[in-house]
């Protein structure tokens, strides 16, 4: 038997396939972010224009982030929970229907494999392996017919963790110049400014880490949290002039 050649045993030693695996993070610190820049930026710049002392702007911006971090991560919280009850509830469903209607769930195991091109006849021997194994039964129904993955453990408590800390730093940004800058005019100046040039890094940052287009990310965050800060700070600038 011939052996393997050495440039071959090297380029499959080299061979390592690098995937993105933390995209519920990410959308977590995607979703603290967006609105901790957008929101705190917002109520500051409304209170800009009814009040003259910008210690006022800092003690409302810090309440509201402070409020809105806990009520993000309290919805962060609840959502992660949400999705691993229900993965709970679909998986004993499974279970039931792998013993009580184990004809139902061979027809669905065929379905699964005719939409990949896979004959009636080689998918038998899978379906005969999968029935022997009643675990790994249940967990192939979950991926491919429900397509549902289990929560990872804790995930809940970092989910809200990551949103509620993501939220503050968000926050914090378009809020520290009333905290340098007496002026409340100029104040609102370098709020915008900052927020703008953190929402460019923002988007920057997260194209990076989805391995999408930097500048397009960038540019799309920017438009998506500039037009949510626009609107919000217009309904603030209206509810203050009334």
């Amino acid at each position: 038997m011939s052996k393997p050649s050495n440039s071959n045993a090297v380029a499959h030693a080299r061979h390592h396939e690098i995937h993105f695996n933390s995209s519920d993070t990410v959308r977590d610190i995607v979703i603290g972010l967006a609105d901790g820049l957008t929101v705190p930026f917002a109520l500051a710049a409304g209170l800009a224009g009814a009040v003259s002392a910008s210690h006022l702007v800092v003690i409302a911006g810090l309440a509201e982030i402070a409020a809105g971090s806990i009520s993000m991560g309290l919805g962060g919280y609840l959502a992660s929970r949400g999705d691993s009850e229900h993965f709970a509830s679909e998986r004993r469903r499974e279970e039931r229907e792998v013993v009580e209607r184990p004809e139902d769930e061979a027809a669905e195991i065929y379905e699964i494999f005719e939409e990949y091109g896979v004959s009636r006849e080689a998918a038998t021997p899978v379906l005969t392996s999968l029935q022997a194994n009643p675990k790994a039964y249940v967990d192939f129904m979950m991926r491919f017919e429900l397509g549902l993955e289990e929560p990872a453990p804790g995930r809940a408590v970092r989910s809200a963790t990551t949103i509620a800390v993501s939220y503050i730093a968000g926050g914090v940004i378009p809020l520290a110049p009333y905290l340098l800058i007496a002026n409340i005019a100029s104040a609102l100046r370098a709020s915008v400014a900052i927020t703008l040039v953190a929402l460019v890094i923002f988007g920057a940052l997260k194209g990076r880490a989805l391995g999408s287009s930097i500048v397009r990310s960038a540019l799309q965050t920017v438009l998506i949290g500039g037009i949510a800060a626009g609107v919000a700070f217009e309904l603030a600038r209206l509810l203050n002039g009334h």
